[in-house]
C-alpha cells in the first residue's frame, strides 16, 4: 500500500475502531464467468452492498478513499481488454463528506466487469481490494482472492469459476459478540466467498475473554454527567461574558430599541424575544463545524494531551489575559463587523439576525477567551464534539436570556447598576484567571513530554503569585492602562479580594502537604515532585511486570489505563484512591499497573509494531498502551480501571470514571471474590 494510502487508513479507520461492538460485514463479493466469441470472456465481480454502505469506484483522485482494485498473476496465456468496467444499482457521485473531494461511490450493488481473451485454457488467479464506509465511519480495506478456471470453447457454454479456497474475511477481535453474516445460497457458475468468520481463532487470539462474576458497578452514565457538567459550564461562562463591558451596556439599549420602537407592545416583545433566539442559535452553528467534520476520538484526545496544541492553547490564553489587562485590543476584522452591521439595517427578522450577530461579533474581545476555555474543555472530555455543541448552546443562552427576561419587564432594567469602572475590574479579574488556566495547558505539554518544567510545587508557586498579584490588584495596590483612579474600595471589591486572598493561603498549603481536594485533577500529581515522596501504593508503569509480579505474588492486576493530562485520573487518585478502605484494598489485594496512554517516550525499534486493530505504526509507549485498551477492551476513554487474574481471566466488567468511593469498592470487591472462586475452582 503506497504511503498516503496508509495515512489515508490510518484516519478512515478511526471511524470504525470506536463505533463498533460487533464484527460487521456488510460487503459480499461473487464472481463469474461470461463467454463471448473468439475466446473472450467477461470476469464480472458482484458486491452485494448492505443497505446504508457504500463501496468506491476505480478511480478515485488524490487523497481519496482507497479505490476498488483488481490485480491479476501474470499469465502468458490470457490477455486483459482494457479497464474493468463499472455500473451499480445506486451510484453517488460528488463531493464525499468523510474525505472532502469528489468521489464515485456504489450502494446496494457495484459490478465490474474485466474483459480478456484466452490463449488457451489455463486457470486465472488474482486479487481485489476494496474499501467500505457508511455515513460516518470506514472499515479498513479488505482484499478478496479469486480464481478462474478458463477453457477455451466456441461452444457458448460458460466457463466454470473455481471457489476461493482461502477465503480472507478478517475478523475483528474487539468484537463483544460474533456476529455471523447472511450468505444466501450462491446461484449456478458463481464463487462466493465464505463470510462466516472463524470462531475458533477468535478465542484462541482474543485475551481476557467474559468477566468471571458480573457484580461490581456500571459507570457508563459517566458521559452524561460530563454533558451536566460541560452545559453548567457554558452557562456560567455566559453569564461571566454578560458581566464584559463589552456585552453589559447593550442589553438595556437593545431591549429599549425593541420595546419603544413599535406601538403594539407584544411586537416589540416578540422581536426581543427572536433577538435572545438569534443569539442562542448563532452559538449553536459556532459549534457546528467540528459536527460536519469527522473528528475522531484520537483526535480529541491529540488537542487534550499534545503537546504542541497544549503549549498553543498556553498562549492564546496569555495572548487574551493581557489584552484583558488593557494593554492591547482583540478583534476581528473590522470589515466584517462594518458589513454585518449594515445587513442589521435590514427591515425584519432578518435584519433582527444580523443585529444579534453584529452583537456576537462586536464582543468578541471580551468573549473569546471564555469561548476559548469553554473550547479546550469540551474537547478534552469524554462527548467531544456533543460536548462542544452542547456547551457553546448554553454559553448563547446565558448571554440572550436577559434579553428575553426584560423584554418582557422592562421596568426591571431601573435595578440594574449603571455602567463603570467596576466592569473594568471584572476583565482585569479575569485577564488572571486566564494565566491562571494557561498554566494548566503549559502543565499538561510538560507531563507529556516529561520536561520536568512544572513540578507540583512551581506549579502551586506560579499559582499562588498570580492570585497574590489579583489581590493587590483588588485592594489598589498594581494598576493597569484602563484603572480608573481607585479613591476608596468598594465592599464588592474587599470581598472578591478576601476571596483572592483565600485562594492563595488554600493553594500555599498544599506545598506544606495539605490535600488540594477542591482543586483535584488540576495541578500536576503530587509524586511529580521536586522531592523525592514516598509512594502510598506501589504502581507498576508496565504491564507484563505487573503480570509477573501478580504471578509470583498470587495477586490479581488492576490495569489503570490513565494519562499525564487527565484531569478525571487525578481527581480518582486524589479523592478516591486515599480513602482508608480503597487504599487498604489497593495496596494488599492488587498489583497495579498504571498505563499512561499519551506518554510520548518512543518505543525502541524493536518494540515498534503495526496494530492489527488500528493498522497504524505503534511507535510510542503510549500508543502501545491504547491499542491495548482499544483492541482488547474496545475503549479509549481515561480513565478506565480493569481487573484481571494473573492468568489474564477478565475478573469483573470494566470501569471508567467512578468517584463514588461506594461504587468503587465495590467494584474492587466484586475482582477480589471473582479472584477467590477462581482459585477454588483451581484447588478442586
Amino acid at each position: 500500500m503506497k504511503l498516503k494510502n496508509a495515512l489515508l487508513f490510518l484516519a478512515v479507520t478511526l471511524f470504525f475502531q470506536y463505533g463498533f461492538s460487533q464484527i460487521v460485514n456488510p460487503v459480499k463479493w461473487s464472481w463469474k464467468v461470461e463467454t463471448l466469441k473468439n475466446n473472450e470472456f467477461n470476469l464480472i465481480f458482484i458486491a452485494n452492498i448492505d443497505k446504508g454502505w457504500y463501496t468506491y469506484s476505480q478511480f478515485v483522485g488524490e487523497g481519496g478513499p482507497i479505490p476498488t482494485s483488481f490485480t491479476f498473476e501474470k499469465n502468458s496465456d490470457v490477455q486483459l481488454i482494457g479497464k474493468a468496467a463499472e455500473t451499480g444499482k445506486k451510484i453517488v457521485e460528488g463531493q464525499d463528506e468523510i474525505f472532502g473531494i469528489h468521489v464515485k461511490k456504489f450502494g446496494e450493488q457495484a459490478t465490474f466487469t474485466q474483459k480478456v481473451k484466452l490463449l488457451k485454457s489455463t486457470k486465472l488467479k488474482g486479487s481485489l481490494e476494496f474499501m467500505v464506509c457508511d455515513e460516518s465511519r470506514c472499515l479498513p480495506p479488505d482484499g478478496k482472492e479469486f480464481e478462474f478456471d478458463l477453457k477455451t470453447t466456441n461452444d457458448g457454454t460458460a466457463a466454470t469459476p473455481v471457489e476461493n479456497k482461502t477465503p480472507t474475511t478478517e475478523v475483528n477481535l474487539t468484537t463483544t459478540a460474533d456476529v455471523v453474516p447472511d450468505v444466501s445460497t450462491p446461484a449456478p457458475n458463481v464463487a462466493i466467498e465464505d463470510a462466516t468468520p472463524n470462531l475458533q481463532q477468535l478465542s484462541t487470539d482474543k485475551k481476557f475473554g467474559e468477566p468471571v462474576k458480573n457484580c461490581g458497578v456500571e459507570t457508563a452514565h459517566s458521559q452524561n454527567k460530563s454533558l451536566w457538567q460541560i452545559l453548567v459550564l457554558g452557562f456560567l461562562g455566559g453569564l461571566i461574558a454578560l458581566l464584559t463591558p463589552c456585552v453589559f451596556p447593550m442589553i438595556p439599549l437593545t431591549v429599549s430599541f425593541f420595546t419603544k420602537r413599535n406601538e403594539n407592545p407584544a411586537r416589540g416583545k416578540a422581536e426581543a424575544l427572536f433577538y435572545a433566539f438569534s443569539i442562542v442559535f448563532i452559538y449553536f452553528l459556532i459549534s457546528v463545524p467540528f459536527l460536519i467534520f469527522n473528528i475522531s476520538p484520537d483526535t480529541l484526545n491529540e488537542i487534550s494531551t499534545g503537546a504542541p496544541l497544549n503549549i498553543f492553547f498556553f498562549l492564546i490564553f496569555v495572548i487574551f489575559a493581557f489584552s484583558f489587562f488593557g494593554y492591547y485590543e482583540i478583534t476581528l476584522p473590522s470589515f466584517i463587523a462594518n458589513r454585518v452591521d449594515s445587513a442589521s439595517n435590514v427591515g425584519g427578522i432578518i435584519g433582527i439576525f444580523f443585529m444579534a450577530l453584529t452583537l456576537a461579533i462586536v464582543s468578541f474581545s471580551c468573549t473569546g477567551p471564555i469561548l476559548g476555555s469553554l473550547l479546550v474543555g469540551a474537547l478534552s472530555s469524554s462527548g467531544g464534539k456533543l460536548n462542544l455543541v452542547v456547551g457553546m448552546t448554553a454559553f448563547g443562552l446565558a448571554l440572550a436570556l436577559p434579553f428575553g427576561i426584560f423584554a418582557f419587564f422592562p421596568q426591571m432594567l431601573k435595578s440594574l447598576p449603571k455602567s463603570g469602572g467596576w466592569m473594568t475590574t471584572v476583565k482585569v479579574v479575569l485577564g488572571f484567571l486566564e494565566l491562571i488556566f494557561a498554566f494548566k495547558f503549559l502543565s499538561n505539554a510538560d507531563l507529556v513530554m516529561h520536561w520536568g518544567i512544572l513540578k507540583y510545587e512551581v506549579f502551586l508557586a506560579i499559582w499562588v503569585v498570580l492570585g497574590l498579584a489579583t489581590f493587590l490588584y483588588l485592594i489598589g495596590k498594581i494598576h493597569f492602562p484602563h484603572d480608573h483612579p481607585t479613591k476608596v474600595i468598594s465592599k464588592a471589591r474587599w470581598a472578591w479580594a478576601g476571596i483572592s486572598l483565600a485562594f492563595v493561603v488554600y493553594t500555599a498549603s498544599g506545598l506544606f502537604g495539605n490535600e488540594l481536594k477542591l482543586f483535584s485533577g488540576f495541578p500536576p500529581p503530587k509524586f511529580y515532585s521536586l522531592f523525592k515522596h514516598e509512594e502510598k501504593i506501589k504502581v507498576v508503569k508496565d504491564y507484563e511486570e505487573a503480570l509477573a509480579i501478580a504471578k509470583a505474588e498470587g495477586k490479581p492486576v488492576m490495569i489503570d489505563f490513565t494519562g499525564w493530562a487527565c484531569v478525571n485520573c487525578r481527581k480518582m487518585e486524589e479523592n478516591v484512591w486515599t480513602d482508608p478502605a480503597v487504599h487498604a484494598r489497593l495496596s494488599e489485594k492488587f498489583v497495579l499497573a498504571s498505563l499512561y496512554v499519551d506518554d510520548r517516550e518512543a518505543l525502541p525499534e524493536s518494540e515498534q509494531y503495526v496494530s492489527k486493530f488500528s493498522g497504524k505504526k505503534i511507535k510510542t509507549v503510549g500508543n502501545k498502551w491504547s491499542d491495548m485498551q482499544a483492541t482488547y477492551f474496545n475503549s479509549n476513554t481515561q480513565p478506565y480501571y480493569v481487573l484481571v487474574s494473573p492468568n489474564e481471566e477478565l475478573l469483573t466488567p470494566a470501569v471508567g470514571y467512578t468517584p463514588e468511593i461506594q461504587d468503587y469498592l465495590r467494584f474492587l470487591d466484586c475482582g477480589i471474590e471473582a479472584m477467590h472462586s477462581l482459585k477454588m475452582s483451581a484447588q478442586k
